[in-house]
């Protein structure tokens, strides 16, 4: 095993903290990776890796050597890709939301492959907050409110909402003409996967944002399962347009207080801010934004 095969051996352990995770992920038997990362320490001459029986983490020294390996082997890859006709390479892993996925990212998918056909996809679904680093995610498309983390955020766009609710509600609860007839109506409630808590509605009113939070007998913490409830008349939802499109066409939801604009979900690419960007990962990254512009005429 060279120097670099070493190197990337190496990072996938501190990454995923398990020898024997890290030998799935390459393909490798665990006493292959055991013996690289001992034959790797007696070179060095120093210890990386404190090892208990259910745990892998770095030393001072193997933190430092990981963070000069990240360095190293971007800078190799980048480094081939400076020759004429080379094409960014190896396999790229996302996640994003699958709604967002299904509206945004797969339409143009094949297209972006065919530019880049050296270019492995992996897209994994879900909109829970992951360790990019120890789940080895190049980057995570997420919209919402961010917190402080340590990672870079480069925006996309922001996703307008909209209030709705099924025929049926409507007709059992009346269609509320200003955010003041919402008295005795019910929402279905959506718990923010950040803090566990309900999300309000929100609306622009006399050029104020005013929340409201009203009763509910359902709560969810996923975007679809929330939409299929409103269908089924368990209460008003604040969701993004570009989501309901097929819903207002057919009918089995309905806008309503269009003149008190809900908010706007900004939607952001989250990648980790000690990992210099491979080539695959930039490639993408340019593409995404172009395509979230071009998809949807509400993005703004």
């Amino acid at each position: 095993m060279d120097k670099l095969d070493s190197m990337q051996l190496f990072t996938r352990v501190v990454e995923l903290r398990s020898f024997t995770q890290a030998a799935q992920a390459l393909n490798l038997k665990r006493s292959t990776v055991t013996d690289a990362i001992k034959q790797l320490e007696t070179r060095l001459n120093i210890r990386l890796l404190q090892r208990t029986t259910r745990h892998v983490s770095p030393t001072l020294d193997g933190e430092a050597y990981y963070q000069r390996c990240l360095r190293i082997l971007a800078d190799v890859e980048d480094a081939e890709m400076a020759f004429a006709g080379a094409q960014p390479k190896g396999l790229l892993r996302v996640d994003v939301h699958g709604s967002m996925a299904r509206h945004f990212l797969l339409p143009g998918l094949p297209d972006f492959l065919a530019q880049y056909p050296d270019i492995e996809f992996y897209m994994s679904e879900g909109d829970r907050l992951v360790d990019l680093v120890r789940e080895g995610i190049d980057c995570v498309i997420r919209a919402g409110e961010l917190k402080d983390s340590d990672m870079v955020a480069r925006p996309l766009g922001t996703l307008p909402e909209i209030t709705c609710a099924s025929p049926d509600y409507l007709q059992r609860f009346g269609i509320p003409e200003t955010p003041d007839d919402l008295a005795g109506h019910r929402m279905i409630g959506f718990r923010s996967s950040a803090t566990g808590g309900l999300l309000p509605l929100v609306f622009q009113q006399q050029g104020k944002t005013r929340e409201i939070l009203l009763p509910t007998s359902l709560s969810v913490n996923g975007a679809e399962s929330m939409k299929e409830a409103a269908r089924r008349g368990m209460g008003i939802i604040q969701v993004p347009h570009y989501g309901l499109l097929e819903d207002l066409a057919q009918g089995s939801l309905v806008q309503i207080l269009a003149d008190f604009p809900a908010g706007s979900l900004p939607v952001s690419l989250l990648y980790p801010r000690n990992r210099q960007l491979s080539p695959r990962v930039r490639v993408f990254i340019d593409w995404m934004v172009k395509e979230f512009a071009r998809r949807d005429p509400h993005l703004t």
